[in-house]
């Protein structure tokens, strides 16, 4: 595509942002000027960009030559735009140490971010041979399955499932929803620590549904880590399995 094309049929820039025939395309002067403010500051991360129409109308341009800027905004890794939210210029990947002791929230919270668990559902079924390997139960025995998701200033983070022993945890969904946290929803049921024994981390392509949770383009990955956390005195807990957006977490493995 030309540079003509480009720009055909579109007013003035507004103070002078965009300059027609420079020999540099306006969606690319866009881009450079959005991406110039985020490097000195203006732009910091985790803001939220004004809307397509506000823009448009401060650089002069079509929302066709704004939208060329900004996907190539976010082909950089600068910008994120997160269904029903908005576009954000992107955080640094939050640090996410993995140890003995693993808890999102304190996690999230060191890292200066608002942590915030969401319950997406729960039920009480038999264990399968997997979970009753992995929670060290007989095959068929009740476990309940909570699904959730997690969020660090309102980006989605990771979402999974995990299972626990029902004659133990009776009641830890509904808690776990009134409360958004799995450590103080554990305490109420008289289980002050848990710590973690296992932890198998994998990647792959994101499927739909968590494209849909995690507000991920197609083709995007995720990290997928199945974990297996033990009481005080070393009884299964919980196993479970969570996929956290590739790009939003650094892991980082403790002894």
């Amino acid at each position: 595509m030309t540079d003509v094309p480009d720009g055909a049929g579109e007013t003035a820039p507004a103070e002078g942002r965009v300059a027609r025939g420079s020999g540099v395309t306006l969606w690319r002067q866009i881009a450079e000027t959005l991406a110039q403010e985020m490097q000195s500051g203006a732009l910091k991360p985790g803001a939220r960009l004004p809307v397509e129409a506000e823009l448009a109308e401060r650089f002069g341009v079509n929302r066709h030559t704004l939208r060329r800027a900004l996907a190539h905004l976010a082909e950089q890794g600068l910008i994120e735009a997160t269904a029903g939210r908005g576009t954000f210029v992107k955080e640094p990947p939050l640090r996410y140490p993995i140890g003995a002791r693993t808890r999102f929230s304190e996690i999230v919270t060191a890292g200066g971010r608002e942590p915030f668990g969401r319950y997406l559902g729960s039920s009480v079924e038999p264990a399968c041979p997997d979970v009753a390997r992995e929670l060290a139960i007989p095959e068929g025995t009740p476990v309940l399955r909570i699904e959730t998701t997690h969020e660090a200033d309102g980006v989605p983070i990771s979402c999974g499932t995990a299972w626990f022993p029902h004659a133990r945890c009776r009641d830890l969904d509904l808690i776990y929803a009134a409360t958004g946290s799995l450590t103080r929803a554990l305490a109420t049921l008289g289980i002050e620590d848990f710590r973690r024994r296992e932890t198998r981390i994998t990647a792959r392509p994101a499927n739909p549904r968590e494209m849909e949770i995690l507000s991920l383009a197609p083709g995007r990955a995720v990290m997928v880590l199945e974990r297996l956390d033990v009481d005080a005195s070393g009884t299964p807990l919980q196993w479970g399995r969570s996929s956290f957006a590739a790009d939003r977490v650094q892991l980082v493995l403790k002894p």
